[in-house]
């Protein structure tokens, strides 16, 4: 047989350079349009966040399509097998605003448990269901993608503790019952008593306000005849206040307390209903306990 020559092996520099110059060689037709190029660069960009985005917005708008073709069924059965297959399923629902509202019933009222879709329910219902508690003066639901139910809560600020048939309930500054439960946790609140106090409160506590020395001494403001105002005292005395010229009596009053510490004396009534005289009433019998402030 004839003896077999070894071939040499082949250069690796040489071939490397000579597949570098095949790619420099190429032609320029051979090359990528610039629109191919845009279209890899949009891949790579394009996350599966971005995509789910974009089933979003295909998702509502055959919703809408089916709404307006009088299909509301079909279009919500639609919404949510496309929410399921993206995995549009509600997993938290977080509630922000929230102090005094009582956390079971704001859940209640959004309506939506973890595993629901994520579209298949109303926000804007859900945010009026929301509305109806006593705590909430405005709330704002959202959806965040891809998981997540948001409700900000605005809760109503208690003003003043009104009593009513031996009943004490929290309202806001214009009158608004926000509540009736953990009244006495709100002691330091002042108390306005009456029927229609709550809805002409507002106004009388502020020029009360207004007037510290006169302040200090006050229990609670009685509605009387609903028409007009009785303080009453600490020491169980009742200022009779004149009808629609309250402020002007309680600058009166201050004055004459800065003189002759008026509210400190034994007295029964003090009668400033009249404008052009004061009638006093002195205690006979021994002075009573001193008024709560607080409900109990």
């Amino acid at each position: 047989m004839p003896r077999m020559k070894s071939l040499p092996a082949p250069d690796r520099s040489t071939a490397g350079a000579s597949r570098t110059g095949a790619r420099r060689r190429r032609r320029p037709e051979d090359r990528p349009s610039r629109g191919s190029l845009l279209l890899r660069r949009a891949r790579r960009l394009l996350r599966p966040g971005a995509w789910a985005v974009v089933a979003f917005g295909v998702l509502l708008l055959v919703s809408m399509m089916a709404r307006s073709a009088g299909s509301a069924d079909l279009g919500g059965r639609i919404r949510d097998s496309l929410a399921a297959v993206m995995g549009l399923r509600v997993a938290h629902v977080v509630i922000e605003g929230r102090a005094n509202t009582p956390e079971p019933l704001v859940r209640a009222a959004i309506g939506v448990m973890p595993g629901d879709s994520l579209l298949g329910f109303s926000v804007s219902a859900a945010r009026q269901r929301i509305e109806t508690l006593s705590w909430v003066e405005n709330a704002a639901v959202e959806r965040r993608l891809p998981d997540t139910v948001l409700v900000r809560l605005t809760e109503r600020r208690p003003f003043a503790v009104w009593q009513n048939q031996k009943k004490f309930s929290l309202i806001d500054r214009n009158g608004q019952v926000v509540g009736d439960q953990d009244v006495a946790q709100f002691g330091s609140l002042p108390l306005v008593v009456g029927a229609d106090a709550p809805a002409f409160a507002a106004g009388l506590l502020d020029a009360l306000a207004a007037q510290p020395s006169l302040q200090s001494h006050v229990a609670a403001l009685v509605r009387v005849g609903d028409r007009r105002w009785n303080l009453r005292l600490l020491n169980g005395a009742d200022v009779m206040l004149p009808e629609g010229n309250e402020i002007s009596a309680l600058a009166r009053l201050a004055q004459l307390q800065a003189s002759d510490a008026l509210l400190d004396r034994p007295l029964a009534v003090v009668d400033m209903r009249l404008p052009d005289r004061l009638v006093i009433r002195a205690r006979t019998d021994p002075a009573p306990a001193p008024a709560a402030r607080k409900p109990t």
